[in-house]
C-alpha cells in the first residue's frame, strides 16, 4: 500500500517504523514528519498538516491508499473530513467524533450516555464558581481545561489556591472541568475503532511527571513500559465490554461515528476500574512499547478500521517480550526549553541489543550531527525477555546519549522489574 502518515512526533515514528518493518513493502511517507524519521529512510515532505484543504490536495495529488492520523491537533481541526468525503481511508476520527478528546465536556456526557464508569465531574466558567465545587469534591483537588493543552491542561494538587489559579489560566479559553480525585494505578489500553467494532491492543503504563517518584508537574510523558503483569486476566475483556464498545456504540447512535484509535484512560481504583479521559489517537509514548511488541501487521487493523471491516479480523497478536521506554527531555521541560544543544552517542545506544530510538524533536546539524529542538527529545525504545532486561537495556543506551541539560526518569518500570 502506499500509506500518508501525518504528524511530526515521536508516536509518527513509532507508527513509520511499524509499518515499514512489514514484509509487503508499503511505500510510506511521513508529513511533516522529522529528522529521525528521515533518517530511517522515509519521505518526510513539508505539509500544513492540521489544515484539512491542505492535506486533501497533498493525498489528491499522491495517490495514497490510507491516511493515518498521529496527533490530536489535526483531527480536531477536521484533517478526515474531507478524506473521508472523498472516499479515500483515513484512520482517524472526523472532527464531529474527535471531540471525544477535543472537549472534556463531551466525552463526559458520552460516557453518561453509555454508561461507562467515570468519576464525577463538575464544570465551571469562572474562578468564583470553582470555588464552592472544589469545596464540595474536597481535596485532592482535580482540574482539567476542557479543550487540548498538550497534556498540560490537567492539575492534581492538594493546594486550593493552585486549583483555582489553574482555573484562572484555563477558564478564558473554554469551560474547565473540576473532577472527583480517584486514587490507583492508571493504564493506557488502546483500541482500533471501525465506528461499530473495536479490537483491543496491549496495556501499557505511562509516566507523566517529570521527575522520579511521580514529582514535579505533569508532562506528554516520560516514559511507558507494556504489557502490564499487574492488571486482572480479564482486564482487557472488561474494558472492551464496559468502555471501548458502548462508547464507539454511544457515538455511531448519535451520528458521529468513531473510526480511528480509541484512547482509553484508565484507573484501577479499589471500587473497580474507571475512565480518566478518552484520547482520539495513538498515546505518547505508549505507543512506542506497544508497537514495539505487536507481532500481527499494523497496516492491517489501520485499513480494516478505515474500512468498517474490523468484525472479520482476529484481536492482534503481541510478543511474549517486555518493552520499555525513557524519554529524554531538554533542560527546562516542561516549562520554558533550552533548545540548540547537540545530541551525542545516538549510533552507540542503539547498539545496544533489543534497542531503537524513535525521535521527537530533533534536527541535523553540520555534518550530519544531532540537535535538540524541543522539549521531549528522544524515545530510548528497549526489548527483554522480562522488565528487568528491557529496563536495563533501555537504560544502558540512554546512559550512551550526551545531552547538556538533558533530563530524564531513572525509575521506569521500576515497579515491575
Amino acid at each position: 500500500m502506499k500509506i500518508l502518515v501525518l504528524g511530526p512526533g515521536a508516536r509518527e515514528h513509532a507508527l513509520v517504523l511499524s509499518l515499514i518493518s512489514e514484509e509487503a513493502g508499503h511505500e510510506v511517507v511521513c508529513a511533516p514528519g522529522n529528522a529521525g524519521i528521515a533518517a530511517s529512510g522515509v519521505e518526510t515532505p513539508e505539509l500544513a498538516y492540521t489544515d484539512p484543504a491542505a492535506v486533501a490536495a497533498f493525498v489528491r495529488e499522491r495517490g495514497f491508499d490510507l491516511v493515518v492520523v498521529g496527533p490530536e491537533a489535526p483531527l480536531v481541526a477536521g484533517v478526515a473530513d474531507p478524506l473521508r468525503a472523498a472516499g479515500i481511508p483515513v484512520f482517524g476520527p472526523d472532527r464531529a467524533a474527535a471531540q471525544l478528546e477535543g472537549s472534556k465536556a463531551f466525552a463526559k456526557r458520552i460516557m453518561d450516555a453509555a454508561g461507562v464508569p467515570t468519576g464525577r465531574a463538575t464544570r465551571v466558567a469562572s474562578v468564583a464558581e470553582a470555588g464552592a465545587v472544589l469545596d464540595d469534591f474536597g481535596a485532592p483537588y482535580v482540574v482539567k481545561a476542557d479543550g487540548l493543552a498538550a497534556g498540560k491542561g490537567v492539575l492534581v494538587t492538594e493546594d486550593r489556591d493552585a486549583a483555582l489559579a489553574h482555573v484562572a489560566e484555563w477558564a478564558p479559553h473554554g469551560e474547565v472541568l473540576v473532577e472527583e480525585f480517584l486514587d490507583g494505578q492508571e493504564v493506557s489500553l488502546f483500541f482500533f475503532a471501525d465506528g461499530h467494532d473495536v479490537l483491543p491492543l496491549s496495556p501499557a503504563q505511562d509516566y507523566k511527571r517529570i521527575f522520579d517518584g511521580d514529582a514535579g508537574p505533569n508532562t506528554g510523558g516520560m516514559g511507558a513500559y507494556s504489557p502490564l503483569p499487574w492488571v486482572a486476566d480479564d482486564f482487557v475483556e472488561e474494558i472492551t465490554r464496559t468502555v471501548a464498545l458502548p462508547t464507539v456504540r454511544q457515538l455511531e447512535a448519535e451520528g458521529t461515528p468513531f473510526v480511528g484509535l480509541l484512547y482509553c484512560g484508565l484507573i484501577v481504583t479499589a471500587t473497580g476500574v474507571r475512565v480518566i479521559e478518552f484520547n482520539a489517537r495513538f498515546g505518547d509514548p505508549e505507543t512506542q512499547v506497544v508497537l514495539a511488541r505487536l507481532a500481527s501487521p499494523l497496516s492491517r487493523y489501520l485499513l480494516a478500521a478505515a474500512q468498517g471491516g474490523l468484525a472479520e479480523l482476529p484481536a492482534p497478536e503481541f510478543s511474549a517480550d517486555s518493552a520499555v521506554i525513557v524519554v529524554l527531555a531538554s533542560e527546562g521541560y516542561p516549562g520554558a526549553v533550552t533548545t540548540g544543544r547537540e545530541l551525542t552517542g545516538l549510533d552507540a545506544a542503539t547498539e545496544v541489543p533489543g534497542v531503537h530510538l524513535v525521535h521527537a524533536a530533533t534536527a541535523r546539524g553540520a555534518e550530519g550531527s544531532w540537535i535538540a529542538t524541543g522539549g521531549r527529545v528522544l524515545g530510548v525504545v528497549a526489548r527483554g525477555a522480562d522488565f528487568a532486561e528491557a529496563r536495563e537495556r533501555a537504560y544502558a543506551a540512554a546512559d550512551r546519549i550526551g545531552l547538556e541539560g538533558g533530563q530524564r526518569r531513572s525509575d521506569i518500570a521500576a515497579r515491575v522489574a
